[in-house]
């Protein structure tokens, strides 16, 4: 018997070791970071075959201390290579340590390297060469403290790679990672009852590649062409024959009876993807993969028991982040209503909530990246009992408040919560769109002084009831983190999906986009002043300031105005603005479109507007404009030189979110002004009044005779 190692993905070594066992390697111990065994060697073969979980199969040569780089050199060298390698072989050296007395690996690498090219150069006057990427012999070494182990890797390549990737194309889920999927899922009990399996966002292909084989008892290894024996010195081709002859056997016995196992993904590229990983290891025509999302998922009508297995994209970069929330939901509530008597394996690198209560987790490693390996048994009706009921009766309570009042007012778009119970802080919006009713979820960044893990509980609780609460898909999401922005950040966009909804208010068709900004292009909060505009905008000459998307302008426009000016700095805004012109018929010369900073703008005007909106930013910076603009500071100039482009009777209206703004006294002796604050806040926004202000101004009896 010969001392052998397994290597494992971290969390796994348990799972190889009872895989080892099933191999017939009864001497399968768990170990750190691995699994040891003492068989055979064409028991070590056999596990470089079939193994689906190992990374690596070692075969330890030599242990011996080192203290320094000197006594590792020595160590290394006392062991006969010509036993290994010889110079007509490359050769690589693999080094890890833990605490090791070495720090630098690679110069303990190239130690390692030099102690064996010296002794075979010495012996015979040549000397193998260096190949790190498919060398003949790849030796391991690992040191710990100062305990040095040496090992041929009899794997060569990890096991991992099963040997039908293209070249260059990235794997997210490593098929060992996936084969643990399988098997935490007891996907091999299942396919042997006849059960089905899904992988609703299948990628690559690897799980379902995985499934096949597992199902059908294909080993993993059959496809490699080289192992890393291969060109070992102490190979044995008559043990490593028959194994091969033996697994083309059960190769061939377990296709006669395919499982059902069915792709699927939205994203067109990663259903290529698949098909051609399957299509080059023979199964193009046994695994349908369809491109879908999980609105169309069903269960196959003819399979009461099976399992949903799914890696679910981790949003690893920002712009991700607020699509991954209603995509887990989705699955969550898929899997509930579709998948009755299915079990679902999810590797949920997100910490997203999925609304189901998981019946088992794991804590894994997907590459750097910490995940939990959840299980679910699904049950019909089942699910975890509903988290934040408090929420839930609050949304329940204000859309009952609201109900006669959105329905006498048409209104479309409002406002159903806002941070009403302190533990959410939450602002939800609802969004009746053409299509669909969407929910865009604001978080308010919670204060350092609140714990961040209670925080994000109570996070998820309330994301998973929302959608059911309010009556959408939970695909219909979009979350985001609300923070102050100041300076460029105030215009950053969070993603480039550039999907617009249409909503109604009023008489007017505006365009909302939930996802790429941190606004959605429409402020509810300011709807009565629109509604009000439209009503008095009749053959009046309008001047909408920061005009934003222009929604106060289609509404003037609608109204009737003379003609309007919408002026704002932002090229994107006033893209939009003219979209929305657009949509209302509104595409005529008397709507003028000005890309420019207003205080700017103001300085030059020469004509006079009988009624100006006037709703700045609480603070803007832009390379484009002189200096910034803060309003608290600034809003005398500012109302001063927009009060200057006013009519004779001309009104205008100023309003600002400026938390703690307090209107300067000196305006009062220049204009005849009138607090219009709280007839501004509509019914869906009462409960934080004090953000909100709204003046009507106009010119003073003395101004106006002037």
């Amino acid at each position: 018997m010969t001392d052998f190692f397994a290597t494992a993905p971290r969390g796994f070594e348990e799972l190889l070791a009872a895989e080892l066992r099933g191999l017939g390697l009864a001497s399968a111990r768990v170990r750190r970071g691995g699994v040891s065994f003492s068989e055979s060697l064409a028991a070590a073969y056999r596990a470089c075959l079939w193994s689906r979980l190992a990374n690596r199969i070692l075969l330890p040569i030599a242990r011996f201390e080192a203290e320094d780089e000197q006594a590792l050199y020595d160590g290394v060298q006392g062991i006969d290579w010509s036993a290994h390698l010889g110079v007509d072989n490359t050769l690589a050296v693999d080094f890890t340590g833990v605490r090791a007395r070495i720090a630098h690996g690679r110069f303990a690498q190239q130690r390692v390297k030099d102690a064996v090219v010296d002794q075979l150069r010495d012996a015979s006057g040549a000397r193998p060469s260096v190949d790190t990427d498919q060398p003949d012999v790849r030796v391991n070494v690992h040191m710990m403290e100062a305990a040095v182990t040496v090992a041929i890797d009899l794997s060569g390549e990890s096991l991992h790679q099963r040997g039908y990737r293209r070249q260059g194309r990235s794997a997210p889920l490593k098929e060992n990672l996936a084969a643990a999927m399988l098997l935490r899922g007891d996907w091999p009990t299942l396919a042997a009852q006849g059960g089905a399996l899904i992988d609703p966002m299948c990628g690559s292909g690897t799980l379902l590649i995985e499934a096949v084989w597992m199902a059908t008892d294909t080993a993993p290894g059959l496809l490699r062409t080289r192992f890393g024996f291969h060109h070992w010195r102490g190979h044995d081709d008559a043990l490593w024959k028959p194994l091969i002859d033996e697994a083309l056997e059960r190769q061939a016995r377990g296709a006669e009876k395919p499982p059902t196992i069915l792709g699927f993904d939205q994203d067109e590229e990663a259903v290529a993807a698949s098909r051609d990983h399957l299509r080059r290891v023979g199964l193009a025509d046994c695994v349908p993969v369809e491109c879908a999302g999980l609105s169309q998922l069903q269960r196959p009508a003819d399979r009461p028991r099976g399992l949903v297995i799914t890696n679910p994209p981790y949003g690893q970069r920002l712009a991700e982040q607020h699509e991954l929330v209603p995509l887990y939901l989705s699955l969550g509530q898929t899997l509930k209503t579709r998948f009755a008597g299915w079990r679902a394996m999810v590797l949920n690198g997100s910490g997203c909530a999925l609304g189901l209560k998981p019946e088992r987790s794991w804590q894994v490693f997907n590459g750097p990246i910490e995940c939990r390996l959840e299980r679910f048994e699904l049950q019909a009706g089942g699910g975890e009992a509903t988290p934040a009921q408090d929420l839930v009766n609050r949304l329940h309570k204000n859309q009952r408040q609201l109900k006669k009042w959105l329905a006498r007012e048409a209104i479309h778009a409002y406002r159903v919560y806002d941070a009403d119970i302190p533990e959410y802080a939450l602002a939800v919006d609802v969004y009746n769109s053409q299509d669909a009713r969407w929910l865009h979820v604001q978080e308010y960044a919670a204060p350092a002084t609140v714990d961040a893990g209670k925080a994000q509980a109570r996070l998820r609780a309330a994301l998973s009831v929302l959608p059911g609460a309010l009556g959408t898909d939970p695909s219909k999401l979009v979350y985001k983190v609300r923070q102050r922005q100041r300076g460029e950040h105030q215009y950053q966009r969070l993603a480039e999906q550039g999907q617009y909804l249409e909503v109604q208010e009023g008489p007017c068709r505006l365009l909302v986009n939930l996802t790429d900004h941190l606004d959605t292009g429409l402020f509810l909060d300011h709807r009565p002043v629109r509604q009000w505009i439209g009503e008095n905008a009749r053959g009046k000459h309008f001047l909408n300031l920061y005009a934003y998307t222009g929604a106060a302008t289609v509404h003037a426009g609608l109204g009737g105005a003379a003609s309007t000016t919408s002026v704002d700095l932002s090229k994107t805004y006033l893209g939009w603005l003219q979209r929305n012109l657009h949509r209302n018929q509104l595409n005529s010369p008397v709507h003028a479109l000005v890309q420019e900073d207003v205080m700017a703008w103001l300085k030059g005007c020469d004509r006079r507007y009988d009624l100006i909106f006037l709703d700045p930013p609480s603070f803007s910076s832009s390379k484009r404009m002189a200096g910034s603009l803060d309003i608290q500071r600034d809003h005398v100039a500012l109302i001063q030189a927009a009060a200057a482009c006013l009519s004779e009777d001309g009104l205008m209206i100023f309003s600002t979110n400026r938390k703690g703004f307090k209107l300067d006294p000196v305006l009062h002796e220049q204009f005849s002004i009138e607090d219009r604050t709280a007839w501004s806040i509509p019914k869906d926004f009462q409960r934080h009044v004090w953000v909100h202000g709204c003046w009507y101004i106009q010119l003073s009896e003395r101004e106006r005779h002037q």
